[in-house]
């Protein structure tokens, strides 16, 4: 197979690109059959092309040309939907089980339902979940508005599913498992566009698949892994825009005559205005969308918004621009801001819809009652009292210092110091077990192996990023980064592991890069013909087939790990012995 190893894209976005051009004396001697040594050329490394198997893999499988061609194609898709399928069935299963309002479903399931049918969260009773599950017809949604902390986006998403499947469990927790399926796609497709392998892409999506952290906030109605979805999709907005970007300097940049290479021209590199970019404009509707779920997807915001304009100096300076920051500066800074932070502001307003258009909605009247005075009241009133209802709201959030028994720091969430037992039931009786019992839980953990592989990876990313100033892994890093190292800033805080469900999919694509180093460059081929591997070089064929070997031992094991962890993660009732037995850390009870 042709290389899918990350060195195949090495340096795309590194490097002086004039000093990367054959020089003159080369190419006067290729009249004379002088053969240089392989080189990237300039068009390569602005849109790199994908990987493809090579024709040896075709040949063993007794495979014909034209068929290995059209899968190859079909691959591209089908791929990425075969692994969304095996998530969805996963997701979907028996989804409605445990029948019971699980750990924060208690906030956001009610007040989705009162958002959804009133436009405004109520004031629920505190003794009303039983009364929901045993007729929740016959429960009245409270007029009286409640006061909740975070923004409304995640709460209608669940109240979609709501709407159309019933005030219950599984109507509750349906769209939270619709996107969490959708989002394993988008990894999927994401990592084949990042590492240009549609199998190193598929694998990331797999890996995501099976992580136990993902699959139960997949399964419970919590705002995270809504947040975790729009900020995935945002991301996925700027690697295209990267890609667009990058293919209209290439397609403006000069054609050498007597060669037919693509040539650098600093020119065009320092003047050519991209334009319109609606895929930015996507990221920025996405990521407005994520912070009016939880506002720390302004952390993500401002971390992608600064990795963005790096990607375009990076590609400015690809194209040949002597001083590629004064470029950005002067024709992508203004349009870049423009098209994110406006438009994921508005987009945050807009959310708020339904408590404007309401004057029943918690301080929705805070301006007219409260807030007469002051020098700000030629203001619109909701926007005042909108500004007011933020600001009690960031106290809050700022001030929630209460003890917790599942709280944690940030510090322990790499490793999965201590999860968060979202539902626990302990059943006498069972003769299977030596004590006499039987335990349903459903534990918020990340499935082990993945996530203790996925520390070596990180190393691997901060390693290729520093030394090799690799673009991908600068840019998984900013994914960890953005959805981790905010929490540090707020550890007198009440936080919990399942916070970190936001930079699963990046720690899914580091793994997924360090298991494409393992496996290796094919000898002969893309980053095989870089390093001097011949096709019949014994080395580096046994190199390849160890890298195979120990990759798809680590990729077994991980898999075999998350069904090990099932009942933890499902409420299956299991005897308490097998139950201790999954408690690998005493941490974790």
């Amino acid at each position: 197979m042709t290389s899918t190893a990350p060195e195949a894209q090495q340096g795309h976005d590194a490097g002086d690109p004039h000093g990367e051009q054959p020089h003159s004396w080369q190419r006067r001697l290729r009249r004379f059959g002088h053969t240089p040594r392989p080189e990237t050329g300039l068009r390569e490394r602005l849109v790199p092309p994908y990987t493809r198997p090579g024709p040896r893999l075709w040949a063993v499988l007794g495979v014909p040309a034209p068929l290995a061609d059209r899968i190859v194609r079909w691959s591209a898709w089908g791929g990425p939907l075969l692994v969304t399928l095996v998530a969805g069935l996963l997701r979907f299963w028996n989804l409605g089980k445990p029948d019971a309002v699980i750990f924060d479903e208690t906030y956001y399931a009610k007040d989705a339902w009162a958002l959804i049918n009133q436009g405004y969260e109520g004031a629920w009773p505190k003794d009303v979940d039983k009364l929901i599950l045993q007729n929740p017809s016959g429960v009245k949604i409270p007029v009286e508005p409640g006061y909740v902390v975070h923004p409304p986006v995640g709460k209608w998403i669940i109240g979609i599913g709501e709407q159309l499947f019933g005030f219950t469990p599984f109507g509750w927790r349906f769209m939270v498992a619709l996107l969490g399926t959708v989002s394993v796609l988008l990894l999927c497709r994401i990592g084949r566009r990042l590492f240009r392998s549609t199998f190193l892409g598929c694998l990331a999506g797999l890996l995501l698949a099976v992580d136990g952290l993902h699959f139960v906030m997949s399964r419970a109605a919590l705002l995270d892994l809504i947040l975790m979805f729009f900020v995935l999709a945002a991301f996925g907005c700027l690697v295209i825009d990267r890609d667009w970007a990058r293919r209209k300097l290439a397609a403006a940049l000069p054609v050498d005559e007597e060669e037919g290479l693509l040539r650098p021209d600093y020119r065009i590199a320092e003047d050519l205005r991209l334009g319109w970019r609606p895929w930015r404009i996507g990221a920025g509707v996405m990521l407005g969308l994520a912070f009016a779920t939880k506002w720390n997807g302004l952390y993500i915001l401002a971390a992608f918004g600064v990795m963005a304009v790096l990607w375009d100096v990076a590609a400015r300076r690809t194209a040949g621009a002597v001083r590629p920051y004064r470029a950005v500066a002067r024709r992508d800074l203004l349009p870049a801001f423009v098209s994110t932070v406006p438009v994921a502001i508005g987009t945050y307003v807009v959310s708020w819809t339904g408590w404007i258009v309401t004057d029943k909605g918690y301080y929705r009247n805070w301006a007219a009652t409260e807030g007469k005075s002051g020098s700000w009241t030629w203001l619109p009133d909701w926007l005042r009292s909108l500004w007011h209802y933020e600001n009690q709201v960031y106290d809050f959030h700022v001030g929630l210092t209460s003890g917790h028994t599942y709280q944690s720091n940030p510090w322990s969430w790499i490793i999965l110091g201590r999860p968060v037992s979202y539902f626990y039931e302990e059943k006498s009786g069972c003769t299977e077990s030596s004590t006499g019992k039987c335990a349903a839980e459903v534990l918020a953990i990340g499935t082990p192996l993945l996530w203790w592989a996925a520390c070596f990876a990180l190393l691997y990313v901060l390693w290729r990023w520093f030394f090799r100033r690799d673009w991908r892994a600068g840019a998984i890093a900013c994914g960890v980064a953005a959805g981790w190292l905010p929490w540090f800033l707020y550890q007198e805080r009440t936080i919990f592991l399942f916070y970190a469900v936001v930079f699963v999919p990046f720690l899914c694509l580091a793994v997924s890069m360090m298991i494409g180093a393992i496996l290796g460059p094919a000898a002969g081929t893309g980053a095989g013909a870089e390093l001097g591997l011949r096709r019949d070089d014994p080395n580096g064929e046994r190199r390849r087939t160890l890298g195979a070997i120990a990759a798809g031992v680590l990729v077994l094991l991980i898999v075999w790990n998350f069904i090990y962890f099932w009942p933890l993660y499902t409420g299956t009732s299991i005897p308490e012995d097998s139950w201790r037995d999954r408690m690998w850390l005493d941490t974790w009870v």
